[in-house]
């Protein structure tokens, strides 16, 4: 049996050594955040309901802090998830995540809307399939749902070797790559250095989009272009979800997606 490092290793090496050394734009990205407050400051304010943040596979809270207060500043309730390090679908974290939602839905008496950032976006996605009364729209960042990765066997098991406990998502409501029945919104990068962009690419529809940024695995949860688009993603009044637009300078920061 293969230790937890061999494993690790192995999965790194599916990834080649160039998208992996494109990650190394993180800390560039992470200063871009610092020089585009101007510019996100003129982001549209939102209606304060709340926001439930779910972090990537080895993140917590802690990752998602940059996002979750450019949202509060835009007057939005933006919630961690508040079960510390992600591991995985491990046993019961589903069902944690499916209560975080219900009471977040109760204490504020509004639909919640979900991000997700890498597995975090499969929780969402998955939570909002469950309990789709209780979520106003779904935003994910980096996550594979699609193609190869719509069963990621093989993430799974390097995630068992890693933790010692068996993982999986419950898929009670279809394949990963069925977008649940709210507006969807998968944020991308075609340079992802973890993911590889077409296991995000979701099926356009009456309420599922594309949005394709220039940005880093890593960075996606706080590369300005990123923030931008969930900023107007999520301030769309309830009922009323619409694609994003592509018009004047936004024609040239976010080109059109290419269709799955």
């Amino acid at each position: 049996m293969p230790t937890a490092h061999q494993a690790l290793d192995h999965w790194l090496s599916t990834l080649g050594p160039l998208r992996l050394a494109l990650e190394g734009r993180v800390g560039w990205e992470f200063g871009t955040l610092f020089a585009a407050q101007p510019w996100l400051a003129q982001s549209p304010r939102g209606d304060g309901h709340p926001v439930l943040v779910l972090p990537r596979f080895l993140g917590c809270d802690l990752s998602t802090q940059p996002l979750r207060d450019f949202l509060a500043r835009l007057g939005y309730r933006a919630e961690p998830w508040g079960l510390g390090v992600n591991l995985g679908p491990r046993a019961g974290v589903m069902d944690a995540c499916l209560e975080r939602l219900e009471h977040l839905y109760a204490t504020h008496g509004c639909r919640v809307s979900l991000i997700g950032w890498s597995l975090g976006g499969l929780y969402a996605r998955e939570l909002a399939k469950e309990a789709p009364e209780q979520v106003r729209l779904v935003i994910t960042l980096g996550s594979p749902f699609a193609g190869d990765q719509s069963d990621p066997s093989e993430l799974w098991q390097l995630q068992e070797r890693m933790t010692g406990e068996p993982v999986g998502l419950p898929l009670r409501h279809g394949p990963l790559d069925q977008a649940p029945p709210v507006p969807t919104t998968s944020i991308f990068s075609r340079s992802d250095g973890i993911v590889h962009w077409t296991d995000s690419l979701e099926h356009e529809g009456p309420i599922t989009e594309n949005i394709l940024v220039e940005s880093s695995h890593l960075g996606l949860a706080f590369n300005p272009l990123s923030l931008h688009a969930i900023a107007d993603r999520l301030a769309q009044p309830e009922g009323a979800w619409r694609p994003f637009e592509r018009t004047g300078a936004r024609a040239w920061l976010y080109p059109n997606p290419p269709r799955a």
